[in-house]
């Protein structure tokens, strides 16, 4: 397996991979990725694929967010989404996607990195409930627990406080769980 940065020439099969790992909500998750894409720059955010035999096999992104802290606003970095093909689920895809982004991210001197996810997966990486580490959640429909930052070397005592999602992500409706029943 390689891992690597995704190229134009990938975006179909970033975006079918996309669907395919997350069924009925993949729609919403791949066009996420199309327009979170284009806040990506060289020097912010990161795009990596995971290829096996040619193929686009997984995919994960990170993207800017604020950390509004009582010093100053912080940049840091939101993973949303990481998605692997259903085949090759619990092969080690999603986790060295996810060990690689971090490891570029703390090269860049990026001090956090924030997501929405399940804490038994995410863990592994280090990461931990958010509000036991100093920070408040942008939604209050993001389950505690989900909520969840990892501390990279360029993180400093003072960086607490509230994560500010980019604008997308709330477009897309991309934030925490809705009540269907509301």
């Amino acid at each position: 397996m390689d891992l690597r940065e995704e190229l134009p020439s990938d975006r179909q099969a970033v975006r079918d991979v996309h669907l395919q790992a997350f069924g009925d909500h993949g729609l919403v998750v791949a066009n996420l990725v199309d327009t979170l894409r284009d806040t990506i720059t060289p020097e912010d955010g990161l795009s990596l694929i995971a290829e096996h035999d040619g193929q686009v096999v997984g995919h994960v992104m990170f993207t800017s967010g604020l950390l509004d802290a009582p010093r100053r606003l912080v940049e840091v970095q939101v993973l949303s989404p990481l998605a692997v093909m259903p085949e090759l689920h619990r092969r080690g895809v999603g986790s060295a996607l996810v060990r690689h982004g971090l490891g570029i991210l703390a090269e860049r001197a990026v001090p956090l990195v924030f997501l929405e996810g399940d804490p038994g997966y995410y863990s592994r990486f280090s990461f931990a409930p958010g509000g036991g580490l100093g920070f408040r959640k942008p939604s209050l429909r993001i389950p505690d627990g989900a909520f969840q930052a990892v501390r990279l070397p360029e993180y400093e005592p003072w960086m607490t406080g509230t994560l500010v999602y980019a604008e997308p992500l709330w477009r897309h409706d991309a934030v925490g769980l809705r009540d269907p029943n509301a």
